[in-house]
């Protein structure tokens, strides 16, 4: 398979920032922790991968900007190319030695996110999409699931923590989807959540809150599987707002109608 220099060079990245989180991953109790907010951990290995990440993306692409998770934004000269990066999405599954993790990068040009790639590295399962070329788990293509019927659809969303004031609404949501599906799951990733709607694992997700790097690659990855992706209010912005909604094609109508009411 032909990847474009800039997946590559994505790809590699992130196999690197992989192998260094699994050493501390094998020592987790050991790691050193501080805290950002309630119930939002960052670890000594969450700031080392988004160096290592930074700078190996800016040595490769010197103009390019750069947004990440744990550090401020850089401009860069090319100011229509910026990399969005997560280097640990799922830490708090991290630091709690649960391995349902992934290092998330995203290519973004003119506005536009054209090229993700989700790296769970205890799985070693590469997703990844360039605009226009499909999405795909290392060798295998990605189409979303075929499922038409909500009650036998298995969503996926993120449920907030420690007294956030979105706790009503996510409440109001779990009343209106539980009664209509197979299932909800709450596993601590966006990313990866994300991505499963892309290989078909979930049937559709949705959350509000989220960061820019929490979603920009998994946007595209589900999109080039096939998916519809929308903002969680018709008339809003994704990347603005941090709210989105996606799936399936078949089920997307009815899922939304469900969660939006």
């Amino acid at each position: 398979m032909v990847h474009s220099a800039n997946l590559n060079v994505m790809m590699k990245t992130a196999r690197r920032a992989g192998r260094a989180l699994l050493k501390d991953f094998g020592e987790v109790e050991n790691l050193q922790v501080s805290t950002k907010g309630p119930g939002d951990f960052v670890s000594r290995a969450d700031r080392n991968a988004e160096t290592l990440i930074r700078e190996a993306l800016m040595e490769a692409r010197p103009t390019y900007g750069f947004l990440g998770e744990e550090g401020s934004e850089i401009e860069g000269q090319d100011p229509t190319r910026r990399w969005i990066v997560d280097p640990l999405d799922g830490t708090t599954n991290y630091l709690h030695g649960m391995p349902h993790w992934a290092i998330s990068i995203a290519l973004e040009h003119k506005g536009d996110v054209t090229i993700g790639v989700i790296y769970d590295p205890v799985k070693d399962e590469m997703f990844f999409a360039e605009k226009g070329s499909g999405a795909w788990m290392n060798e295998k293509r990605l189409r979303v699931s075929g499922r038409i019927r909500m009650i036998e659809s298995v969503f996926a969303t993120g449920l907030p923590f420690a007294g956030r004031a979105d706790l009503p609404e996510s409440l109001q949501d779990l009343a209106r989807i539980l009664p209509t599906c197979a299932g909800v799951r709450r596993w601590g990733a966006a990313a990866l959540d994300l991505a499963y709607v892309a290989a078909g694992r979930f049937d559709g997700f949705w959350e509000r809150r989220l960061h820019p790097w929490d979603m920009a690659a998994g946007l595209v990855i589900v999109r080039e599987a096939g998916g519809i992706v929308e903002p969680l209010d018709p008339n809003g912005d994704i990347m603005a707002d941090g709210a989105v909604i996606c799936a399936a094609e078949p089920i997307f109508e009815k899922f939304a109608k469900t969660i939006r009411k």
